[in-house]
């Protein structure tokens, strides 16, 4: 058995429940609203979408003609990613790095800049501690024009203070090609430090195919729950670290969600995701 991030095929059939295209609908009509960068009007024509695993909202925008850029740390990660947009037939760009600290650069050395970046499926649960998401803030802010903007999709906060959760630690998936999943993804019996806000969520996917061939994935995943108040204060601390009369300001928080529409709000009883829209100030 591997770990999940070395198993990028059943970390994409794991989260088969979600829908992307829907998703990134949400996220284009986001852009559209809130996207300040090129001039009135302007929409977003580049993507740099961070801890990207499989890269499938990456892949879905590259698809509608925006040109896309995938970046992870896992090399199993970026390579399936690569190979899946290439069979797609969509340009993708994939860059292996670190979050927290990273350049995407083109050809001649030059940082490349984006329209907008995007964290997905809670991604960001991968910074630890307050100084590794201020340092991740300043990355991306520095690769973002002017008004650009940075959409965070966080597990809502209900998950840990509300009296029930409002996602499911277990679901099956049943593929176009047969392929049966049964995933087990964190519960009751993971709980969260106090002191840290990490859980370390064990999980297991088990894939039983057409021909009856079963693999197996167990892992143990360390999971940070951040807050809106603790997410904010980091908002705030990178831009106090921006030195004077460097033009990258920082971010500004201009609006949240509590699911990929417009009119769920953060403290609907239905919302169940923590979506931040950042724009570069």
């Amino acid at each position: 058995m591997t770990g999940i991030y070395d198993e990028p095929e059943l970390y994409e059939l794991a989260c088969a429940y979600r829908d992307i295209p829907a998703e990134v609908t949400a996220l284009q009509g986001w852009f559209a609203t809130h996207f300040a960068g090129a001039g009135a009007g302007a929409a977003v024509g580049s993507v740099l979408e961070l801890a990207a695993g499989p890269a499938e909202h990456a892949r879905e925008l590259a698809g509608r003609g925006v040109r896309a850029t995938a970046l992870d740390w896992s090399a199993a990660m970026c390579g399936y990613a690569a190979g899946q947009a290439k069979a797609a037939g969509v340009p993708l760009d994939v860059v292996q790095a670190d979050m927290r600290d990273f350049r995407v650069t083109a050809p001649d050395g030059g940082e490349v800049m984006f329209d907008a970046a995007i964290t997905m499926l809670n991604s960001a649960c991968h910074l630890f501690i307050l100084d590794d998401l201020v340092r991740h803030l300043s990355a991306v802010r520095a690769h973002l024009v002017t008004g650009g903007l940075y959409i965070v999709e966080l597990a809502h906060p209900a998950e840990f203070f509300a009296p029930e959760p409002r996602t499911s630690s277990e679901w099956t998936v049943d593929a176009a090609d047969g392929l049966h999943a049964e995933v087990h993804w964190g519960g009751r019996g993971d709980r969260i430090d106090p002191l840290t806000q990490v859980t370390n969520e064990h999980m297991t996917i088990t894939a039983t195919s057409k021909d009856g061939t079963i693999r197996t994935v167990s892992d143990v995943v360390p999971n940070r729950f951040w807050t809106l108040t603790e997410f904010t204060a980091a908002i705030a601390l990178a831009a106090a670290a921006v030195p004077p009369g460097d033009p990258s300001a920082g971010f500004e928080l201009v609006a949240s969600y509590g699911d990929f529409d417009e009119t769920t709000t953060l403290d609907a009883p239905a919302a169940w995701r923590m979506i931040l829209v950042l724009r570069a100030a």
